[in-house]
């Protein structure tokens, strides 16, 4: 049986008893990344001389009394648009193919603070700019469920990894689901953290006030180890927020009774397919008999928020990717007549289709003349959006919905058809533009037996909520114990 079968707090016990040795989890991902990755495709860049090395070091401190993090050894996965020293970081793009940085973000800082092991770096959308991993510049990731399907994205990578067993964890990136939306898809656990309570320091921007690092696990309380690990103020980061950091773990006491759910008529009606719609009325069937209580509510202004996002993350995306021009690092074009031909020639040829889409509807949205009607509009409703979820939050601990409308689609499927692959990003959206936590957790299978995921949304800095509401339905469930077989 293979050791990321167990949980982190299981595979810490072991390493304190001597049963087992950082080298061996370092050598069963690896392992396991040279027999399935050809298949999934989720890495785009190994990190092994260096994790065997620190396996080693790591290795001798076993031999020590001193007291060892709940991280420690542990083999991760990083999202390849968070910067590691010396390790290739594309960001999914042509445009950064040969981009080595300098420093690691703020978040790996603190993995190396804890003794995590980083095992590579995982594939995703260019520039995180996508649903279904189908945007890399790379190579596609396939769904370990059936490898006919996409993992979701833009973090496909960092979810299909984890549920292909090649690590035990990973770190995604949420813009507007990136982080659980895939994690739906690949029956694994996801969360966005509320914003600013995870440093954005070395994360290379889409959009920068949509985005947000989270941990993608097998479980809920490896999810809520992780995030405890990578949260806190950052200097380097002027929208971290300066809150203390709870401790997470405290909150998996299985315990909901008397907790008040509300769950929004937007995120059951139209669009929303019956098997998700389905899984979500069982699953709180579930939450109703460990003695929570659940009521049908209103978010009237989420049927906006697709636009309202689409409109704000690309006018964000169109300044942040302003620097990328060839000059300073990454891709440039080789038949330039002019420092203006390079210009347009390196970001012609150095990005894919989607992020010219994005860019150039931003910059429409920015332009003299349509700034007030497209992106101060956007704006304003954002406001409202955010507004409604304050207010259901006055009477109810959670909101609770199906993460994605569907379950995974085929690769290909979907393309050709840019605003339907928007659609599927339809249910997560509005928590990033309100900025609230929000975590997705397996419940269940569809008919053709892909993964199908729980979205428990709470309110700002309240995390603990949320992860106390995801462990009870974990525990009572066994969705969380079913792995695809590759």
């Amino acid at each position: 049986m293979s050791l990321f079968t167990y949980k982190m707090s299981e595979l810490h016990e072991f390493l304190y008893k001597k049963e087992i040795k950082v080298t061996d989890l370092v050598d069963e991902s690896y392992k396991r990344i040279q027999s399935v990755d050809g298949q999934v495709q989720a890495f785009l860049a190994l990190n092994e001389e260096q994790a065997r090395k620190q396996a080693k070091t790591l290795d001798e401190k076993l031999t020590t009394d001193q007291d060892l993090g709940l991280l420690f050894g542990m083999p991760i996965g990083i999202k390849d648009n968070i910067v590691t020293k010396d390790l290739r970081t594309t960001s999914g793009s042509k445009i950064l193919e040969n981009f080595e940085p300098i420093y690691d973000a703020s978040v790996v800082q603190k993995l190396h603070q804890a003794d995590a092991v980083n095992i590579g770096k995982l594939n995703m959308d260019e520039f995180a700019m996508g649903s279904s991993n189908e945007n890399s510049a790379y190579k596609t990731v396939h769904n370990p469920w059936n490898l006919d399907y996409v993992p979701g994205g833009s973090s496909g990578g960092s979810a299909a990894s984890v549920a292909a067993g090649e690590v035990l964890f990973s770190l995604g990136s949420d813009t507007g689901g990136s982080i659980r939306q895939p994690a739906a898809y690949c029956g694994v656990v996801g969360l966005k953290p509320t914003y600013g309570r995870v440093s954005r320091f070395g994360l290379i921007a889409f959009a920068s006030s949509l985005d947000q690092i989270g941990p993608i696990t097998r479980t809920v309380e490896d999810n809520a180890y992780l995030l405890q690990a990578i949260s806190g103020v950052d200097p380097l980061d002027g929208t971290s927020a300066n809150i203390g950091v709870p401790n997470f773990r405290e909150s998996l006491t299985g315990d909901v009774k008397g907790l008040r759910i509300a769950v929004p008529k937007e995120y059951l009606g139209e669009g929303v397919g019956e098997e998700a719609k389905n899984a979500v009325l069982e699953a709180l069937k579930v939450l109703e008999g460990l003695g929570a209580t659940w009521e049908e509510v209103s978010l009237p202004h989420s049927k906006y928020a697709l636009a309202t996002y689409y409109l704000l993350s690309s006018s964000e995306a169109s300044a942040n990717l302003a620097r990328f021009d060839g000059v300073r690092y990454g891709y440039r074009t080789s038949n330039a007549e002019s420092l203006l031909d390079m210009y347009k020639k390196t970001r012609a040829e150095g990005f894919g289709d989607e992020v010219k889409r994005r860019i150039m509807l931003g910059t429409f949205a920015l332009s003299s003349g349509y700034y007030d009607a497209y992106y101060k509009k956007a704006q304003q409703v954002r406001t409202l959006i955010k507004n409604d979820f304050e207010e259901v939050f006055k009477n109810y601990d959670v909101i609770i919905g199906p993460t994605t409308p569907t379950p995974s689609f085929k690769i290909g499927e979907k393309t050709s058809d840019p605003l339907t692959m928007y659609a599927n990003d339809i249910l997560t959206i509005p928590v990033n533009l309100a900025g609230v936590p929000g975590i997705s957790v397996p419940c269940g299978l569809s008919c053709e037996g892909l993964p199908l995921g729980l979205q428990i949304i709470g309110k700002h800095f309240d995390e603990n909520t949320v992860y106390r509401v995801a462990h009870a339905y974990e525990q009572a469930t066994d969705h969380h114990t079913k792995r695809p077989q590759l």
